[in-house]
């Protein structure tokens, strides 16, 4: 259902407005008169016909730290990375100060993804894997999310910080992938019709001495139904546990969420990670018959916020038995799981003074 771009159009994609009668390129957009968000920038956008608001982002730079960092195998890093897709298109979307953090937990080879937001850009993530599971998996093309996930629960957290109770939404691993589990969960938890795209790839360039360098790239939207009328946010009913279900029941869904889902599925997987697309003209592609704003997009970087003197207070707060288990070779080594920046302290720091 893509609609088809010319060389000119009465609604003009651009920063915050929509302007009429003005010649276009094939991308719709001109360049001399808008700013492209770039890598590593999350675009909020708006298409007010079709009562419709979302995020798109592709991430670069930050991303490829991120995974290289850790030298995961590819299969989990590619998991990680639509992990961290996710996770920024929801947390840039916190109004305050505060945390949003998915963590999964599951009995699959990756039993555990943690991605942590901070507001307003920060993000750091890691992985956890058995190896031999994996090894395994990967030696029989068992490599789908579903099949490296497992069964379990994913919970996704917004943190407002000290004196303020966390809101935490739960949604079970049953086999979905990412975007089908993002789905349910805003069907139970906010009861938003709610449409998510992600994608990751590995590109291979030309580094400055000419030999290939890859780089990882991933890229993702949401996009929300919201009317003013609630009744036009009606969706089909989830499945009932084991209470027997009547697919013959009546169901009528809103147009305008019918148009965008039908839109959205269009979308290539190939254009949410290609540099040369990039957010705004995947969204002029998408909307441009309708007419789609955008706001000033949130940058987004690979941010610890670790820091010796936080792990320092972690350890003044273990018993003088605790301190002793963890003391090797006469010092007490910790590296974060998320930046693997190492640290050492003298034990002494934190046992009883005699």
């Amino acid at each position: 259902m893509r609609r088809k771009t010319g060389c000119t159009r009465r609604r003009q994609f651009s920063h915050g407005v929509l302007k009429e009668d003005v010649p276009v390129s094939d991308t719709g957009i001109r360049s001399d008169e808008y700013v492209f968000a770039g890598d590593d920038a999350v675009v909020p956008f708006q298409v007010a016909d079709l009562d419709a608001r979302g995020r798109a982002v592709q991430l670069g730079p930050t991303l490829d730290e991120i995974l290289n960092r850790h030298d995961y195998p590819e299969p989990v890093a590619k998991l990680l990375a639509e992990a961290i897709v996710l996770t920024v298109l929801l947390g840039t979307s916190l109004k305050f100060d505060g945390k949003f953090i998915f963590q999964s937990q599951s009995d699959g080879p990756v039993d555990m993804l943690v991605v942590d937001f901070r507001t307003p850009n920060s993000v750091r993530a890691y992985a956890r894997y058995d190896e031999e599971r994996l090894a395994e998996a990967i030696a029989e093309h068992r490599t789908a999310q579903e099949e490296l996930i497992g069964s379990g629960t994913l919970a996704l957290t917004v943190d407002q910080g000290e004196y303020t109770q966390r809101y935490q939404g739960i949604v079970a691993l049953d086999g979905s992938n990412l975007e089908e589990i993002a789905k349910t969960y805003f069907r139970q938890s906010e009861q938003i019709p709610t449409d998510v795209r992600l994608s990751v790839a590995k590109l291979v360039e030309r580094g400055p001495d000419g030999k290939p360098v890859e780089q990882w790239r991933a890229g993702g939207l949401i996009v929300q139904f919201l009317p003013e009328s609630e009744l036009r946010m009606r969706q089909r009913d989830l499945p009932a546990g084991d209470a027997p279900s009547n697919d013959e029941d009546e169901f009528f869904e809103d147009d305008d969420w019918a148009e965008i889902k039908a839109l959205v599925a269009t979308i290539e997987s190939s254009e949410l990670t290609d540099p040369q697309v990039g957010a705004e003209r995947l969204l002029y592609r998408l909307f441009h018959e309708r007419g789609v704003r955008v706001f000033d997009a949130v940058r987004v970087n690979d941010d610890c916020s670790c820091s010796r003197e936080k792990i320092a207070g972690v350890l003044s707060g273990f018993t003088a038995e605790e301190i002793e288990d963890s003391i090797e070779d006469g010092k007490i080594s910790v590296t974060c799981e998320f930046c693997s920046t190492h640290y050492e302290f003298d034990p002494g720091e934190f046992l009883p003074k005699n």
